[in-house]
């Protein structure tokens, strides 16, 4: 796939800063189970910062709009934007809430299972959005998680909109038609597809009916990731299975992230759906062999298609 854009595509992510508390254990505990660990690491992480370093190193001009704790966690997160070529200029700071935190477990196959304390991530506010709206204007694409407030996630949608800028949501069970209208491209996986059609998505034609339902709620273009099994499109009124490639799993933490941070690139460079899936399956793969999500996220010259 050759590039189609000589200046870098401007990607403006709206999300969350988290620091990531990872262990490593041979299988995850069912409630009320204690299970003996192995390794714990602490990494940086979040979905939006995530997104926002995947989109960086896959050679997007990007812009992080989010808000962290006036905290050792925020403080170092912010370093590690600068160091990443990422544009911090509106990561603002709570004084009164911590930065957000993860708990993440991980087991033999690579699966894991995470609780998120948003800490400041919640404060992230409309007027912070007014305050970067230039910044939206400029943009190519606008990639959101949400892990901030849905009104702020909503408006900034708003906004883009006016601009007739894409959006791409990676979404959350309960979304108004008036946001789901704003939205180019929302990319669920399997249990938030689920949540969003009331459709178990167990094989091709699941996803297709979800993919379907999904999209009638006024959404053109949907993806829903399948992990290895790669990843289902709607894509007006086509329909498509991308397979994923196969890698041996390490870790899928912070995979999701990865998939949605190249899309975005890749549609932003002015590439057909398909092959924005295709170059976001190629990088999640690579994620998905290494340990931990920030330190996984592969810049652009190691994705082959």
């Amino acid at each position: 796939m050759e590039t189609v854009s000589i200046h870098k595509p401007k990607v403006v992510v709206i999300g969350s800063c988290n620091t990531d508390m990872v262990v490593k254990a041979n299988r995850l505990p069912v409630p009320g189970e204690t299970v003996l660990g192995g390794t714990f690491y602490m990494n940086p992480g979040g979905k939006g910062a995530n997104q926002a370093i995947a989109a960086s190193r896959l050679g997007a001009e990007v812009t992080f709009i989010s808000k962290i704790g006036y905290d050792l966690f925020g403080l170092q997160a912010l370093e590690i934007y600068k160091s990443e070529k990422i544009n911090t200029e509106f990561i603002f700071t709570d004084q009164k809430s911590p930065s957000g935190v993860a708990l993440i477990s991980v087991d033999s196959f690579g699966e894991n299972s995470i609780i998120v304390a948003p800490g400041a991530s919640r404060s992230l506010s409309i007027e912070d959005i007014n305050k970067a709206e230039e910044k939206i204007r400029e943009a190519d694409i606008i990639l959101m998680q949400l892990e901030v407030p849905i009104e702020t996630a909503e408006y900034a949608a708003t906004i883009a909109n006016k601009y007739n800028k894409k959006v791409i949501l990676n979404p959350a069970p309960t979304l108004s038609n008036a946001f789901l209208r704003n939205i180019h491209t929302i990319l669920p996986n399997r249990i938030e597809a689920e949540m969003l059609s009331g459709i178990k998505v167990m094989d091709i034609e699941s996803a297709h009916r979800a993919a379907k339902t999904i999209g009638d709620k006024g959404i053109e273009n949907v993806v829903i990731t399948l992990g290895k099994d790669g990843a289902y499109v709607k894509e007006k009124d086509k329909y498509a299975m991308i397979p994923a490639k196969q890698v041996e799993t390490i870790d899928t933490t912070g995979a999701g992230d990865v998939f949605c941070g190249a899309f975005s690139v890749c549609l932003s460079e002015k590439h057909s759906l398909t092959e924005a899936v295709e170059f976001a399956n190629a990088a999640a793969a690579i994620a998905v062999t290494r340990i931990g999500a920030q330190s996984a996220i592969p810049y652009k010259m190691e994705v082959t298609l």
